[in-house]
């Protein structure tokens, strides 16, 4: 008999957690592996825990759990502990839709391949709104995300991170459990260690999940400026750059800053310190027309680009400044959920 242990951190996903948990049941499983499922409830308000309670009639191994902190680390700690030794551990969150493979493949390749300590699948963006399907377009692209970023693969590997992450549960007994006080980025720090610890993660391209995106440039703006900042504070607990790319965003807002300068040089100064941005913008004309061909679309999908980039770099800047010149905590603003 194997164990299974599903874990959904969640708070106000009334539109999304049903389909949710019924992709979950709805899943393929080994023969003999018994599924408990966990909806980690960050106290919510909009209906969500009244359709868990409804859910839980038909599916007697689903459980609701009280998040008190209403925070996804804790959601994370809370689930496995509630499930207990387990052969595997699935993170899903409240917004993900698993593909019906989606649970079997990950096990059997942790089965098949002791080198792998995590292995999670593609991500299939769907979008609530016009705003939410430009957005989904722009993350779609290397552009957008950058070289290596899960969310751009089109073929099964090795890499730095995944969605939706399933690991054998000694994974957890050996590196620990989730850092409790990374509010965001929890999950990169979680596979940083694997990665110290020896461990393999796997991108598997033919497992899916759906996952449905913010569908407004504030949340996306809001979203992107924490992952930069609680970036910098995940390097600092590992006195580590934990991937080259993060740097990228960052370094580009420096020079936008810098460019201002350079016109006290003179026009032609400018003009040559310029060029980068037009690089830029030429490659953010390029990937937005490869994605869209009218001409609206092009140039939402085009104004997008550097919202993703701009709030991730001045979201990294700011926490250069907190963490490691000012030596502060975390700011209790940047533990707002990004809705």
């Amino acid at each position: 008999m194997k164990t299974l242990t599903v874990v959904i951190p969640c708070r106000n996903e009334s539109k999304y957690i049903a389909e949710c948990i019924e992709a979950i049941y709805g899943c393929v499983l080994p023969e003999s592996t018994e599924i408990k499922v966990f909806v980690v409830d960050g106290m919510s308000d909009d209906g969500t825990r009244e359709i868990v309670n409804e859910l839980m009639n038909k599916h007697t191994q689903l459980s609701l759990l009280d998040n008190f902190q209403q925070l996804t680390p804790f959601a994370f700690n809370l689930g496995i502990h509630a499930g207990g030794k387990v052969d595997y551990v699935q993170i899903v969150g409240a917004r993900h839709i698993l593909s019906k493979n989606y649970l079997l493949n990950c096990i059997e390749k942790i089965e098949n391949d002791s080198s792998v300590w995590c292995v999670g699948g593609k991500i299939i963006n769907e979008y609530i709104n016009t705003t939410g399907q430009v957005i989904s377009k722009a993350m779609s692209t290397a552009f957008g995300m950058g070289l290596g970023n899960f969310r751009t693969l089109n073929k099964s590997g090795f890499t730095d991170t995944v969605t939706s992450p399933m690991y054998p549960y000694w994974v957890i007994e050996k590196i620990g459990f989730f850092d409790e006080e990374l509010i965001r980025n929890q999950d990169d720090d979680f596979n940083f260690r694997v990665a110290q610890a020896g461990g393999k993660i796997f991108y598997n391209n033919d497992i899916s999940l759906k996952y449905y995106v913010r569908g407004s440039y504030e949340g996306l703006w809001r979203q992107f400026f924490q992952y930069g900042y609680w970036k910098v504070y995940v390097n600092k607990k590992h006195k580590s750059v934990t991937t080259l790319r993060q740097l990228v965003p960052p370094l580009f807002v420096l020079y936008l800053m810098l460019l201002t300068l350079t016109i006290l040089g003179g026009s032609a100064v400018f003009a040559v310190s310029s060029f980068p941005l037009l690089v830029y913008l030429l490659m953010a004309f390029y990937f937005a027309s490869k994605e869209q061909d009218d001409k609206a679309g092009l140039w939402a999908i085009f104004k997008t680009f550097p919202i993703l980039h701009v709030s991730y770099g001045l979201g990294y800047l700011k926490g250069l400044w907190d963490f490691l010149l000012l030596n502060k905590k975390p700011s209790d603003k940047q533990k707002r959920l990004s809705r």
